[in-house]
């Protein structure tokens, strides 16, 4: 029944590919921004999906270390690329955005739904809680790290302007690549017996060819795709009166955690809740400590420099996050009550980021 309904959701993903040539038709006829933003965010998914699947059979083919490398550099490539493409429009609210919404929706939404799903006929499941402790902790410290430019803007003097609050915020971005740095170190090296036993059941199906071809044309039309989607923001803020916290927290960052979303709930069907919970925890891990740094740096480049200063709003409810998920792990023992409780506490903050001014 698991492989028939697999099978499906292939091919669902493959139908809904020919939303990328519909979104270039929108978009060079002229059509209304809302129309092109939603035919964008429709192509997105099945490419973010088959970024993520291409990568994963390459890396089945390669050392431990160089898969978990290559799972590191492309987990996360559809919110990196659409946030280089806002970048570059100087939508820096928008990024920021959607970045606190990927860590949430990564943290709650995915890993809530995964529980629900995959608890659902089952009095339980269970999964290694060192492991996931392990990237829970490494969350918590991430997120910490977070505040720190947020307390130093509002207690620093006057007369420390912008310059610094850019200074610290490279600092502390170059701080979490390291940290980064040393948890794949941890993850593959040292420690890698906490994970390594659900990788090695990954069979791959595709050639090694067609899986490089398969992510190299995937990720190029989500870079086209997305200059579409970027464009269509502001006319769509205007048009339906939308916050950029909400557009990037909630529209922009679901857009980007489709695939991981499917990926978990497919894998928790199956009884796999380390892949689940590694598969959730781990991308939200990528966004605060890999992908936040990276365009924090390109944003220096591209002159639209994007500091680590969130809101207190946006604080707070990533903290929250990441404390009550540290709580739902430790026991490795997860049920569908809990899930649904995650995704609760998701959509709730989602309306409180769309009724935020």
């Amino acid at each position: 029944m698991l492989k028939y309904a697999t099978t499906h959701l292939d091919a669902f993903f493959l139908a809904m590919l020919v939303f990328t040539p519909l979104a270039a038709f929108a978009e060079y006829a002229g059509a209304s921004p809302v129309l092109v933003f939603v035919l964008s965010a429709l192509a997105i998914v099945p490419l973010a999906k088959f970024i993520g699947a291409s990568t994963e059979e390459i890396a089945s083919r390669t050392t431990p270390a160089l898969g978990g490398l290559l799972n590191a550099t492309f987990g996360n490539a559809t919110e990196l690329i659409i946030g280089i493409m806002a970048l570059h429009a100087g939508l820096v609210e928008v990024v920021k955005a959607s970045i606190t919404g990927s860590i949430l929706g990564n943290l709650l939404l995915v890993l809530g739904t995964s529980m629900a799903v995959g608890g659902w006929g089952r009095e339980r499941q269970t999964f290694n809680a060192i492991g996931a402790k392990a990237n829970g902790s490494t969350l918590l410290l991430a997120a910490t790290a977070l505040v720190i430019p947020a307390v130093f803007l509002s207690t620093a003097p006057p007369t420390d302007g912008a310059a610094t609050v850019e200074a610290v915020s490279l600092a502390v971005a170059a701080l979490m690549i390291l940290t980064y740095v040393a948890s794949l170190f941890f993850s593959l090296h040292t420690h890698k017996h906490l994970y390594e036993a659900e990788v090695a059941r990954f069979e791959p199906k595709w050639s090694t060819g067609k899986s490089v071809l398969i992510l190299l044309a995937a990720t190029l039309a989500v870079a086209f795709v997305s200059d579409f989607l970027v464009g269509s923001i502001n006319p769509l803020m205007a048009a339906l009166g939308w916050t950029p916290l909400f557009v990037g927290a909630v529209v922009v960052a679901i857009i980007g955690n489709v695939a991981e979303h499917v990926s978990a709930v497919v894998v928790a069907l199956k009884n796999r809740m380390d892949l689940a919970v590694q598969i959730s925890m781990g991308s939200a891990t990528q966004v605060i400590l890999l992908v936040m740094p990276v365009l924090v740096f390109i944003s220096v480049f591209m002159g639209t420099p994007m500091t680590l200063v969130f809101t207190l709003f946006e604080l707070v409810a990533i903290m929250l996050s990441v404390f009550v998920v540290h709580s739902v792990i430790e026991d490795g023992v997860s049920t569908w009550f809990e899930g649904a409780q995650l995704a609760v506490v998701y959509c709730i903050i989602a309306v409180a980021f769309f009724f935020h001014p």
